[in-house]
């Protein structure tokens, strides 16, 4: 009897497994591919009897299947078989002949019979496993899945590819760098930028220089949040071994990445100079640095000991990592030890260099040290990459620059027929916060960078002609980890700002939008989920677009949400619910509103979307900026002062304008004659960051704008080292009076304090909204 119940209940689990409804692939992955043309016919259906067939004796390829069968059983649960002997019939064919000129190509087609993935090259082969593997529903339980009929023709847009890792500031386990390529492999990129070395510790083992690790790599202790004064007490240490580095090289290598090590130089070596201080221009005593920041002891380019030094070095880093390039940094070098350094002094006079009207000496000494570095790498058939501070003195004969302090940098090498790889903080800088709801946030060192922002991004300026435009090869986003510690928040600070990455530089700028980008994300953070990575989710909240126009007096709102739920809003700031206006199309304001927002998916309210525009005399009105501001911090232009909305985020948040040394100089014209008696200018201060509030205050009116008459002006004092984190709103009151025009004055800090690490420095004035009452 128990042997028959067996029987049948075995019956039933076989019938119940036979039953189950297979799921249906979509190839909009991330990043989109270049072309997807759905063909005629039967699709493919992947089962458990389905093979992965690899070119026989190709190492590559054979890995290249395992990768594939490991991540089909991730996500349907079916155990494939990989083969290099011929199956005519439920296989999927790698291959590596597709005719193309393009490296890393691939063509995808899927028919009844069969799946073939054919690259222009072994890495093409491998992308198009990452695109089948991402068109896969995340479900993991024995089920087979439809492969439509459809012919993929697809190729990168750019060829450098990559994302940096500081493991600098806080180390990372070599378990997590191997976790941290995975991911980089995902999102389809192939360039992994190591920050090995910085002031806070040196990373990596030299054989050479065993100091280096024995003292560079411990520093005594660690400053709490942002240069406080206040420190944990706790000793932080931990390096690479080469035997471990050169694992993470063949790690990446199998993965089509390629590991590009940073030794940053001749700034940023504080760690080195602690375990070698006659390296130095005062020979010390030195310490590991324990606060972030720039120091001011460098290496002493006069000094010749540097040049067996880094000789010594970079023979090693060649040896451990075999990339074509090796970045040597050049960012935040000061020369004030230069400046009084007698060997540096003698350097220069030896080399005859001089100042000029664009450049300093010591600046064009930092080339020298710097071309002599690209030399060295030269003769070992290396190329170097320096950040964008090494146009300054003249730029080494053939280095790539690495534009981060905006795309400034990368236009002027890229006009100088420069390699250029656009990585600017405004848009690809991931250390900055993800949304302006920071107190629920891990602590970070400021600024704003939304997934949108990140998308947003066109990293071809349009002003290089289209022969200067070939000189862009590719882009980089920056995970700095002064606040990053653990693995868990550099994989939330990562992800999914790594997708949008992904999509800038692969996907042709015709083909991307971010609306429909979303709910691709989407289902890519399905895979995230799957593979237990730690990711934000943000993007599920209800995002905005808002358009101000001057000519029309009215400002555009356009709502929507990643996967195209339903909104619901109201205007009064009164509590939206599912019975409240439902949103169809974008909102056109012309008076103060209070919009808060929901949207619903199923039972489940999403977080609330709020912003509120007040209108006021100064609203939507014609302004006009006498002096510019910086080129990083524009963002949408005057018009953000005029648009009715306060700003909420940091600096970088992209509502405020931001000046470098020049003060904010700002005339509105209110169309007519107006009784006002009120002028408020909102500012934000954050000196840690060089952000300096105002030191004086001004208003002046005037009803021709030719003649003016001052009706305010206070003196501020300039903030001093316990400054805080703030907005402040400049109010200036007055007896009633006509205007048409108004010019507000707020005057720039100028020259950073002596009491500041930039001291001497332009500092920045940050302002928002103009308010006119």
């Amino acid at each position: 009897m128990a042997k028959s119940c067996f029987f049948y209940l075995a019956i039933i689990l076989f019938f119940i497994g036979c039953s189950k409804e297979p799921m249906n692939a979509d190839y909009e992955v991330v990043p989109l591919p270049q072309s997807i043309v759905k063909t005629d016919g039967e699709g493919f259906i992947l089962k458990g009897s389905t093979k992965i067939y690899y070119p026989k004796e190709n190492d590559v390829q054979k890995q290249t299947a395992e990768f594939l069968a490991e991540y089909i059983k991730l996500s349907t649960g079916l155990t494939l078989a990989v083969t290099d002997q011929d199956v005519s019939d439920n296989v999927i064919i790698l291959k590596a002949d597709y005719k193309v000129e393009k490296p890393e190509s691939y063509n995808l087609i899927v028919d009844s019979k069969q799946i073939i993935i054919n690259g222009s090259d072994e890495a093409g082969t491998f992308y198009g496993v990452q695109t089948l593997r991402k068109s896969m529903p995340v479900d993991g339980t024995n089920k087979e899945v439809v492969f439509p009929a459809v012919s993929i023709e697809d190729f990168p847009r750019f060829g450098y590819r990559g994302m940096m890792l500081d493991v600098a500031r806080h180390t990372k386990s070599l378990e997590f760098i191997k976790k941290y390529i995975d991911i980089l492999a995902l999102h389809n990129i192939n360039k992994f930028h190591w920050h090995l070395t910085d002031d806070q510790g040196w990373r990596i083992e030299i054989k050479k220089y065993p100091e280096l690790t024995k003292i560079g790599s411990q520093r005594a202790q660690t400053v709490i949040k942002k240069n406080s004064g206040e420190f944990d007490g706790k000793p932080y240490g931990g390096f690479f071994t080469q035997e471990e580095a050169k694992e993470v090289v063949e790690y990446a290598k199998k993965r089509f990445i390629t590991v590009i090590p940073e030794v940053d130089l001749p700034g940023h070596m504080l760690a080195a100079l602690a375990a070698y201080p006659n390296l130095g221009c005062t020979g010390g005593p030195y310490k590991v640095g324990e606060q972030w920041g720039v120091f001011d002891d460098v290496l002493c380019a006069g000094n010749e000991d540097i040049y067996t030094f880094l000789e010594g070095v970079f023979s090693e880093i060649v040896e451990i990592f075999p990339s074509e390039y090796v970045h040597i940094g050049g960012d935040e070098s000061p020369k004030t030890r230069w400046k009084v350094c007698p060997k540096c002094q003698a350097k220069i006079k030896e080399l005859k260099l001089t100042s000029d009207a664009k450049h300093s000496k010591e600046d064009k000494l930092q080339s020298y040290v710097m071309t002599y570095v690209e030399k060295f790498l030269n003769s070992k058939g290396r190329r170097i990459i320096g950040w964008d501070e090494i146009l300054e003195g003249g730029l080494a004969p053939d280095a790539t620059v690495m534009s981060w302090r905006g795309m400034s940098g990368g236009i002027e090498a890229a006009k100088l027929h420069h390699d250029v790889i656009m990585t600017p903080t405004s848009n690809l800088y991931f250390d900055y916060y993800q949304t302006t709801d920071i107190q629920n946030e891990p602590f970070g060192i400021g600024g704003y960078v939304p997934v949108q922002k990140v998308y947003e991004l066109e990293p071809v300026p349009s002003e290089l002609t289209k022969e200067e435009q070939k000189y862009i090869i590719g882009v980089q986003a920056n995970l700095w980890c002064e606040y990053v510690v653990t693995p868990e928040h550099a994989e939330y600070m990562t992800m999914p700002r790594i997708a949008a990455l992904s999509e800038i530089q692969w996907t042709m700028p015709e083909k991307k939008n971010y609306e429909k980008f979303l709910p691709r994300l989407t289902k890519l953070m399905d895979l995230y989920q799957r593979l237990g990575y730690n990711y934000a989710t943000h993007i599920t909240a209800i995002a905005s677009q808002i358009e101000p126009d001057i000519s029309s007096g009215t400002i555009k709102i356009s709502l929507f949400t990643y996967d195209n739920a339903p909104i619901y809003y109201t205007l009064d700031g009164s509590e939206p619910t599912d019975k409240s206006v439902k949103y169809e199309q974008p909102l056109s304001i012309d008076s103060s509103v209070y919009l808060r927002a929901v949207a619903y998916r199923g039972s489940e309210k999403s977080k609330e979307y709020d912003n509120k525009f007040d209108f006021n005399k100064a609203t939507l009105k014609e302004i006009k900026l006498e002096n510019s501001p910086h080129k990083n911090y524009t963002f949408k232009g005057p018009v953000l002062l005029v648009d009715g909305k306060r700003a909420v985020g940091g600096f970088a948040s992209g509502e405020w304008i931001g000046f470098e040394g020049n003060d904010f100089v700002a005339t509105i014209d209110l169309k007519e004659a107006t009784d006002i008696s009120k002028v408020i200018t909102g500012t934000y201060e954050e000196p840690m960051s060089w952000v300096f509030g105002a030191t004086e205050y001004t208003v002046a009116i005037s009803e021709d704008g030719k003649i003016y008459k001052q009706v305010y002006d206070k003196k501020i004092p300039v903030l001093d080292k316990n400054s805080a984190i703030r907005t402040v709103d400049l109010v200036a009151e007055f007896p009633t009076t006509k205007a048409r025009f108004v010019k507000v004055i707020a005057k720039n800090t100028g020259k950073i304090p002596d009491w500041h690490e930039g001291k001497g420095s332009l500092a920045y004035l940050f302002v928002d909204e103009i308010i006119i009452e």
